[in-house]
Formats: C-alpha cells, sequence, structure tokens
C-alpha cells in the first residue's frame, strides 16, 4: 500500500517495508559478540538498574548449556519489560543518565541472540513477576516479530527463578548453540569449564573498578565470587602513577593516568605473571578507556606507535563520560573505539612524556648508569647495527685487568671479546618471544650474598672514595644495583661514613 507522507515540506509517496524477520534475526546474531563480552553487556544492563548482587550461574546437563544471570536490581514492570524487549529500544543520539551504561538499546537482545536461540528474561517489582520470551525458532517460522509473554503457571517453572528476589531481573539463555558447538559431542564438558574460567577472566578485569571500594558491586559465577583484576597494580609501591590530564571536548572532560608497573626485579615472579594478564605485557601495553568505570577498550594504542618491547610496561587510563560515544565511535559491543583527530593528537603527546619512564623501567637499573660504566653489559649501534659487548671499564672487571700482567691482561680481553661475539642472540630472542623475562635468567641474588661481596670491597677500596662516591657505587653498579633493601642503611651500620647531605 503506498502512502502519501509529509517530509520536510514535501509530499512524498512510501510503501511501508518491514525486514524479513527471519533474515534480520539470523544477520542480528552475527553483529561479533565474543561469548564474554555478550556476559558483560547483561551485566551492563544490572549495573543500570542499580544491582548490588549478579549471580551467574551455568548448568550443563544431557550436553546442553543453561545460562541464567540474576540481579537484585531495580527490576521492572509489564510495560517496562516489553519496552526493553523491543528490539532498538533507544535512540543512540539521545542523551542518557550519566550512569547508564547502554547506548544502543540493542545490548540486552544481540548480545544474548549472538549465544543463544532462546532469551527469557523476567523482571520483578514489590514480587510482582512477569515474564516474556523471545523464541528465534518461532520468529524464523513464522516470519513474525511476536514477543511471547509467559502466565503464571510457565514463569514458576523457570530455571532459577527462585533466585529472584524482591526487586530484580533474570536473563534466562537456552538452546546455547554458540557457546558450545553442538556437532562436537566428546569434550563439550571442558569447553565449557574453559568458557567459564575466560569469563571469569573478562569480567575481573571489565569490571574491576566496580569489584572494589565502598560502592562494590558483587558478582559470582555460580557461587564463587569474582576478584577485581587492577591492570595497572596500581597499589603497588614501585608501580609509577604520572601526572595526570585532562582533554576538554565539547564541554565534556576527559581524564588520562598514565601508570608504569613494575620492573620485574621489583616484585614476585608470581605477581609479576599475574599482572600480565591474559596474552602478557606486549600485548596488553597502551590505552585502557573506560566509560562510567566500565572497561571499553584495553591494551592498544590506537595505531599511534607500533606495540614495543620498550613500552610494555606502559598502560594508560582514560575516563570518558557516556555522551562522548557517537565522538568515539563505541560499537553496539562496546569493545572498539576510535578517538576524534583532536584526541589523537593530544594522546601522541602523552604517549611521547611516558616513553622515557617506560623504557626506562623497562630496561632496568643498567640503563640509567650505562654511561657511568657501571652495567656488566653495553649496547652500541651503528650502521643500522644493534651489540652487546661486555663493558670492560665496569669496576670489578677493570679492577681485574690491572692485576694481570700484559700477556695475561691480552688473553683475557680475548676471551672477553669471544664470549660478546657468541651473544646467543637468536635463543634469546625467541625466549623473550614465548616466555616472560621473569623466566629468564631472574636477577635474584641473595642480599646476603651481595652484603658479603659489598663488605669485601669495603675493605678494598672505602679509602679511595668519598662518602658520596661510595654510596652511589653501590646503588648504581651491577650485581650491587639488584639488591633489595637499602644500602644506605646497611653501610652506615658496616662502616663509619660522614654521610653528607648530598649522598641523601
Amino acid at each position: 500500500m503506498i502512502n502519501n507522507i509529509s517530509f520536510k515540506g514535501s509530499v512524498i509517496k512510501a510503501i511501508q517495508l518491514l525486514p524479513k524477520a527471519s533474515s534480520l534475526i539470523e544477520s542480528l546474531r552475527d553483529i561479533g559478540y565474543s561469548f564474554e563480552s555478550a556476559v558483560a553487556d547483561i551485566i551492563d544492563n544490572s549495573i543500570t538498574a542499580k544491582a548490588k548482587n549478579i549471580h551467574i550461574h551455568f548448568d550443563f546437563e544431557d550436553k546442553k548449556l543453561s545460562l541464567a544471570i540474576v540481579d537484585d536490581g531495580l527490576g521492572m514492570n509489564k510495560e517496562e519489560l516489553i519496552e526493553a524487549m523491543r528490539p532498538g529500544t533507544k535512540n543512540p543520539l539521545e542523551s542518557r543518565d550519566e550512569n547508564d551504561l547502554g547506548r544502543f538499546g540493542l545490548g540486552l537482545k544481540t548480545a544474548s541472540f549472538s549465544q543463544c536461540r532462546k532469551l527469557t528474561v523476567v523482571a520483578s517489582q514489590d514480587n510482582r513477576q512477569v515474564a516474556t520470551v523471545w523464541d528465534l525458532d518461532y520468529v524464523a517460522q513464522t516470519e513474525d516479530w511476536s514477543l511471547q509473554v509467559l502466565d503464571n503457571d510457565e514463569l514458576s517453572m523457570l530455571y532459577k527463578i527462585n533466585e529472584l528476589k524482591k526487586n530484580g531481573t533474570i536473563v534466562i539463555w537456552e538452546e546455547t548453540d554458540r557457546i558450545v558447538d553442538n556437532s562436537v559431542s566428546e569434550g563439550n564438558e571442558d569447553v565449557v569449564y574453559e568458557k567459564i574460567e575466560n569469563l571469569q577472566k573478562h569480567l575481573e578485569l571489565v569490571f574491576h573498578r566496580y569489584l572494589k571500594g565502598k560502592d562494590k558491586i558483587n558478582i559470582f559465577i555460580n557461587g564463587e565470587q569474582l576478584k577485581a583484576f587492577d591492570p595497572f597494580f596500581s597499589h603497588h609501591k614501585a608501580t609509577q602513577e604520572l601526572t595526570e590530564e585532562t582533554i576538554t571536548v565539547n564541554t565534556e572532560k576527559i581524564k588520562i593516568i598514565p601508570y608504569i608497573l613494575p620492573h620485574y626485579s621489583k616484585v614476585s615472579a608470581q605477581d609479576y605473571e599475574y599482572y600480565a594478564g591474559t596474552g602478557g605485557y606486549l600485548k596488553n601495553q597502551g590505552f585502557y578507556v573506560y566509560r562510567n568505570r566500565r572497561l571499553l577498550i584495553s591494551g592498544t594504542w590506537f595505531r599511534l606507535i607500533p606495540q614495543s618491547e620498550m613500552y610494555k610496561l606502559a598502560r594508560i587510563q582514560i575516563d570518558l563520560p557516556n555522551n562522548l560515544d557517537d565522538l568515539w565511535k563505541i560499537d553496539v559491543k562496546k569493545s572498539k573505539a576510535s578517538p576524534p583527530l583532536v584526541i589523537r593528537q593530544r594522546l601522541k603527546k602523552i604517549i611521547e612524556k611516558i616513553a622515557g619512564s617506560s623504557t626506562k623501567v623497562y630496561k632496568g637499573r643498567s640503563r640509567s648508569i650505562s654511561h657511568t660504566n657501571t652495567a656488566f653489559w653495553e649496547r652500541t649501534s651503528a650502521r643500522g647495527e644493534i651489540k652487546y659487548l661486555i663493558n670492560q671499564k665496569h669496576p670489578m672487571i677493570e679492577n681485574f685487568i690491572k692485576k694481570l700482567n700484559s700477556e695475561e691482561e691480552h688473553e683475557f680481553e680475548n676471551i672477553l671479546k669471544l664470549i660478546s661475539d657468541f651473544f646467543p642472540k637468536d635463543t634469546l630472542y625467541a625466549d623473550i618471544g614465548n616466555s616472560n623475562p621473569n623466566l629468564i635468567n631472574r636477577l635474584d641474588i641473595p642480599d646476603i650474598e651481595l652484603e658479603a661481596m659489598a663488605k669485601d670491597k669495603i675493605l678494598k677500596e672505602r679509602e679511595f672514595m668519598t662518602d658520596d662516591e661510595f654510596i652511589n657505587y653501590f646503588q648504581s653498579t651491577e650485581p650491587f644495583s639488584v639488591y633489595k633493601n637499602d644500602w644506605k642503611e646497611f653501610l652506615l651500620s658496616s662502616v663509619k661514613l660522614k654521610y653528607t647531605t648530598s649522598a641523601e
């Protein structure tokens, strides 16, 4: 039927052309959600509804997986639930509550459809419960966008319905054909447990700022409470929190805080591996973009610079308000973003500022003291070729050479040259690419051994150094530079120092 419609001052002829339900449904399933991002999208709704406790339940019986997400939020009445089940509930350009974690009004539906063919949502307000169902097989068969409303008897039989409080919501996924490949009968249970483990890690990262603090929320998976995973290791004393910067766009403020994670010599091997995160330090360097404290994007430089070993300890927190989504091109899944040109320019300057700090921490103390000849190895670069040579000006090596006669000195220098020439660069490159640095020749010389070496040094050379030189020697010279305690305190207790103010 052709209708005459007034539009922008003109009368146009138009035909209402609704999308074919079966085709659109299958297309909506392939927007690109992962299992983890789909569950996170459902949790966004619970947080927006002011839930304090969110329980995720898995049931794997008869090789079929069912999932329920139960919260104690505000819940919905019948009219609100029906509207929430409409595909495209909100216009993404409309203004929203500043704490709203949604945008398109699609998350509940598209996230669920990406993982299951049957979505049931139960809402409760003041113990009045209502339930609706999207059954994709029914929609495809009838070519009709008809939402099913359950009666009380049907509602009482639903999975985990007894978990629902006076107020709250249950989202139930059944016919989960995308979570587990039904064509594979063997090992499906192992696949499910692996997905649950990956989901836990994902949620502990994405919602880490909600999982701690005064107003924290609690998230459970099959009864196990999740723990916040802070990618910035911000509570460790060796983590560097650099100066916060603010960028104002359209009167809205974007806050940026760079962090430099601790060098592996400053933390335990267990902590170093834990805070590497899934994929390791190299993959997880870069910007971490949050909207309302919820992590959207992690571990990216937005193509401003390539990933590099030199920057792998740099992670930068960016906090956005939720009304800049369009400017940042936040996608439906809330897993991709692209900063506008004016922001990219500022971000590049911030990268330049942190480059020195990150490189210094990554290379450790040896780099900062390389110009004073106190590292065992020195790096040279000429004509595009990089070499690592044993530093013959290191105090220990230099003092040893002085004790040799000319023939012995020449032979010893040849040995050092051979060791440098046969530096195992190929093997080291492969090991670094496949391992964490803490697994490769970790510098873990016991303090008691370093102190014994220091006492020998004190007896031999104390009289030839000023107090300042003496303190600086132990603080900056390998191997003493890996000492975990304070050389100043040890030396003050071991030898009488005048100790000047400049030494402090």
